[in-house]
């Protein structure tokens, strides 16, 4: 849109800058994260790749960046369209185009409600998963019609760091050319394999892939059957293993296994080891099976394996890790198979290994010694070394110092035989088929086939007892180190599942790229078929592109230091420049992914540099980050937006982020917290990752006139608390909770930051010089604003309390729980005054471990002897407490062991009983603890001894009513016309 010759490009109010439906993208991204097997996109069961975001919020983000927000102009031009009549009709147009066809809150709310009052009823979700749900033809031609209105033209969207490809995937569903990139070969594979190519040649190829496929399959069936041998009436489905040590005092094989379970529920089946026999002590371990009433022992307390240590069956002695580990590194660690997965007729079983099982694993190695010296000549098994990482560290501690040491002899024997076999049908199918391009096409991706194969295949893969499968190495973004693990049996079925997978997955693609699953979709006029550029280069150094050629830059940029791409990648990198480097040698020249060049913040690539690698390895992340977004910047047209999509909980990744795109010229906009991430994830569970992603939206920041002055943190902290507070209260009625609340204020303080930049720090650096302010110290302002007005909302007004009370209430009302992730306590304890959890710790307040904290009673935090002057705690004898919460668990103490009139009295002798914090404080306190029974019974101690405390010496305090869940529950029932 342009004004007149001498004003320029006026940027288009965008839908995103507007308004964008976040309870509805968030229903419906967990939706799409949902466990339910085979419910999740292809896309991400094509190829492990790591992050990825919902295919939803994509599409929302490349929609809500290119689409105009609603004007009577809009109408004006398409009047014989409905969908662009009025704003709430065109925001429904807008969740069509995302696939969501209902009305997701409402299904969300009936399904939970019915879940917590124990009804059952029919699933209220009346359409697919919104990513499966393609727009029809028509609906894209009116989108392209309204982006050719408000742009000119039908823009291109361009990721610069695509990863697994969810943005690019999302673009060209909408028939938008995508322009993805992105460092890592093995990414940029994936965005070939995974968007590229059904892009360009759809369900066609389906036919040809099949019928390859299944040449593959059958030479390689040939190849391995005889080493994974059935017994009869049986197919063998699974091997699983234990890792081994010798016992340092008896010399014999310890088996590593810290559960001896199976198979739990009602027909229970475990292993036992046997040791003795015939009243003999037995050279090596032996296994029985025991099922249902046999399994008479606990496969848990009889476990030889805890927390790193080992006990030895032969001695009853504790084995320490790092003997574990020396004999690992020294190459002593082996494994034996303990238990082997069949099925029969009567279903799937267990049986204990015998002779025939034994005989094949030694035919397998034997096999695998006459084939690698012609395979080391040949180049088929990787030679290359794990370099020590943050990632990479574990294997190197436990004796896998190369990629190929996390296969045994017989899974190396695989996966070989799959790099020679491919190898040899390469110009089998370039001489079938007679378009090259096609025929590599066809190759590339049965080399996905192998990807699969090793996730599922390696000394990393592990067997999952609740489920009675497999685990794949990728069940983590790490390289744990696992005492027992499981084979996939590969004679048969190994390569048969992977190419089932990758037809499935394939056709979906391309389904889904092509329109729909539905039916043939047809689109009028001349519109290009959708189409997907790859490469593979530097974010920061797009020499590709020309500038000012980008409408919309959309980007889910690396998390800082949550995941080590580089270092995760390398795993299927060896192999796959032995497969796919014939294909595409540009991906797969170096020796390993490039990490030098990679924008995370790698701790371990400034080791030597000791205390300081923290803040160096920050340093690094700014740079490339602040590199990327400056070349975004050059790429993109003067009335483009960038969409950036964020996901952290660490203040110093958000630090990091913001201060990128201010050095890069951007200026952020609005700010929305769209919830992408399931509750079920086990490495969101794990890691330093929010629930929520926020979506930035960026512009190019206009020069700021000579002469405006400077403008310093304290004239910009009135319009950074507004707009914290703003966001606080948007935030609670999309029904975001715990640090996500937090995470929702970000945004909108940067967006003040960056609106008035530069902006100077009071004080001065070292040589008095003026300081430009860390986006940080923003985020702190940002922060106190929602303590302070967490506080107040639980206290009915301003009040003011300590920095470990503050936590302590606002832990309650953040988690409504007293047991809650370690993570998420260390967020919210930086975010209150700079706290630690080990402060907290220190004080009793928590206690941590495994991963989470627990808040204590009062009663534990009972204090005695000089100490307590140190730490604080329940303190009957103290007068003065510096620590509010100190002085509460002290009388709450007082209750729950004398009564309230000895609390009362208590409270008269401090002059507690009318002081208005400490009052204050108690309403706080009662208004966040949760305050349910189970039968009649607090679930909650506290809750009950503040009833009680307040009754008897505040009657002025304000106690919230009980709720009956199953009458409220019935209620919310009734209301919502179930």
């Amino acid at each position: 849109m342009v004004n007149d010759e001498t004003e320029g490009p006026t940027p288009p109010r965008l839908f995103i800058e507007h308004h964008l439906p976040v309870a509805e993208l968030g229903i419906e991204s967990i939706r799409e994260s949902s466990p339910i097997p085979g419910q999740f996109p292809k896309l991400k069961t094509l190829h492990v790749w790591w992050a990825r975001r919902p295919l939803v919020a994509s599409s929302a983000a490349v929609l809500a960046g290119l689409l105009p927000a609603w004007s009577p102009e809009l109408s004006e031009r398409f009047p014989d369209r409905r969908e662009l009549a009025d704003p709430d009709i065109y925001r429904s147009w807008f969740l069509g185009l995302c696939g969501i066809w209902g009305d997701p809150v409402r299904a969300d709310a009936l399904m939970r409600v019915a879940k917590a009052a124990g009804k059952r009823i029919p699933n209220q979700y009346t359409y697919k998963q919104a990513y499966k749900n393609s727009p029809p033809p028509d609906q894209v031609e009116l989108l392209h019609g309204v982006l050719e209105m408000t742009w000119g033209c039908v823009p291109s969207v361009l990721d610069p760091t695509a990863g697994g490809g969810s943005i690019p995937f999302a673009a060209v569903r909408y028939r938008l050319t995508a322009h993805a990139n992105d460092l890592n070969a093995v990414a940029a594979g994936v965005l070939r394999a995974g968007v590229a190519l059904p892009a360009r040649y759809g369900l066609d190829l389906q036919v040809e892939l099949k019928a390859w496929g299944e040449v593959l399959t059958g030479r390689l069936r040939s190849r391995l059957k005889r080493f994974f041998p059935s017994l009869d009436g049986e197919k063998t489905a699974t091997f699983i293993f234990a890792r081994t040590v010798p016992c340092p005092r008896t010399g014999k094989l310890v088996p590593l296994v810290g559960d001896w379970s199976l198979r739990r529920g009602g027909n229970p089946v475990a292993v036992r080891l046997v040791t003795r026999s015939g009243g003999q002590e037995l050279d090596e371990p032996q296994f029985e099976i025991a099922e249902g009433v046999d399994v008479d022992f606990d496969p848990k307390r009889d476990a030889t394996w805890s927390r790193g240590k080992a006990v030895s069956p032969w001695d009853g002695l504790v084995i320490d890790s790092a003997h574990i580990k020396a004999e690992a590194q020294a190459g002593n660690m082996g494994e034996v198979l303990y238990a082997i997965a069949v099925r029969t007729n009567d279903g799937r079983g267990f049986r204990a290994p015998t002779k025939v099982d034994f005989a094949a694993l030694k035919e397998a190695d034997e096999e695998l010694a006459r084939l690698v010296p012609g395979w080391e000549q040949d180049d088929v098994l990787p030679t290359e070394r794990v370099p020590v990482g943050n990632k990479t560290r574990e294997p190197h501690s436990y004796g896998m110092g190369r990629w190929r040491d996390m296969f045994t002899s017989r899974q190396l024997l695989v996966h070989g035989c799959f790099v020679d076999e491919y190898r040899r049908l390469i110009p089998e199918v370039r001489a079938a088929i007679a378009d090259r391009d096609r025929a590599d096409a066809v190759l590339a991706l049965l080399a996905m086939m192998q990807a699969k194969a090793i996730n599922w295949n390696a000394r990393l893969s592990s067997w999952d007892v609740s489920r009675e499968k497999i685990r794949s190495v990728f069940d983590r973004h790490d390289f744990a180190f696992k005492n027992t693990f499981a084979e996939f049996e590969a004679g048969a079925e190994l390569f048969d599942w992977t190419l089932r997978q990758l037809l499935d997955a394939y056709s979906e693609i391309a389904g889904l790229l092509a329109g729909g699953d539905e039916s043939q979709q047809t689109f009028e006029g001349d519109r290009p078929p959708p189409s997907a550029s790859v490469t593979r280069a530097n974010a920061g150094n797009l020499t590709h592109l020309a500038d000012a050629s980008q409408t919309l830059v959309c980007i889910d940029p690396p998390y800082y230091d949550n995941v080590m791409y580089a270092e995760l990648a390398d795993y299927f990198y060896v192999w796959e420049k032995r497969t796919l480097g014939a294909l595409w040698p540009d991906l797969f020249a170096a020796d390993l992914t490039n990490k030098k060049d990679e924008a995370v913040a790698n701790h371990q690539r400034f080791a030597q540099a000791g205390r300081r690698a923290g803040e160096l390895a920050d340093a690094d992340y700014t740079a490339k980050m602040a590199a990327i977004f400056a070349e975004c910047h050059r790429v993109l047209a003067d009335d483009g937006v960038m969409v950036v999509m964020f996901t952290h909980k660490r203040a110093e990744a958000w630090d990091s982020l913001g201060a990128a795109l201010l050095q890069a010229g951007f200026t952020v906009g609005t700010s929305w917290p769209v919830r992408t991430e399931s509750e079920q994830s086990l490495h969101q569970a794990r890691q330093n990752s929010a629930a929520s992603t926020i979506l930035l939206t960026c512009r190019p920041r206009a020069v700021r006139a000579a002469g405006e002055g400077r403008v310093y943190l304290d004239d910009i902290e009135a319009d950074i608390r507004r707009a914290a507070g703003e966001a606080l209260a948007r935030s609670y009625d999309q029904g975001l909770s715990g640090v996500d609340l937090l995470l929702s204020t970000y945004g909108p303080a940067l967006s003040v930051l960056s609106g008035h930049w530069p902006v100077h720090a009071a004080d001065a650096t070292a040589d008095g010089t003026s300081r430009l302010l860390r986006p940080e110290e923003a985020l702190d302002v940002a922060r106190a604003e929602v303590v302070r007005r967490q506080r107040a909302r639980l206290v009915g007004r301003e009040s003011e309390f300590d920095a470990v009370t503050d936590f302590t209430v606002l832990a309650w009302s953040t988690f409504g729980a007293r047991k809650f992730p370690f993570d998420e306590a260390r967020r919210l304890a930086l975010a209150i005054g700079g706290l630690e959890v080990e402060e907290l710790t220190r004080r009793r307040i928590l206690t941590a471990r495994s991963g989470m904290v627990e808040l204590v009673e009062p009663r534990a935090r009972l204090r005695r002897g000089a100490a307590r002057e140190n730490v604080g705690g329940v303190d009957l004898e103290r007068f003065d407490f510096g620590v509010l919460i100190d002085a509460v668990h002290t009388a709450l103490y007082i209750v729950d062991e004398d009564g309230p009139a000895a609390a009362k009295r208590w409270l008269d002798a401090r002059d507690l009983s009318g002081n208005q914090r400490f009052a204050d404080c108690l309403q706080a306190l009662v208004s966040a603890v949760p305050r349910s029974k189970t039968k009649g019974v607090w679930n909650v101690r506290e809750a009950e001894l503040l009833d009680r405390l307040i009754a008897a010496s505040f009657p002025e305090i304000d106690i919230p009513a009980e709720e009956d869940p199953a009458e409220t529950v019935e209620q919310q029932i009734i209301e919502l016309d179930v």
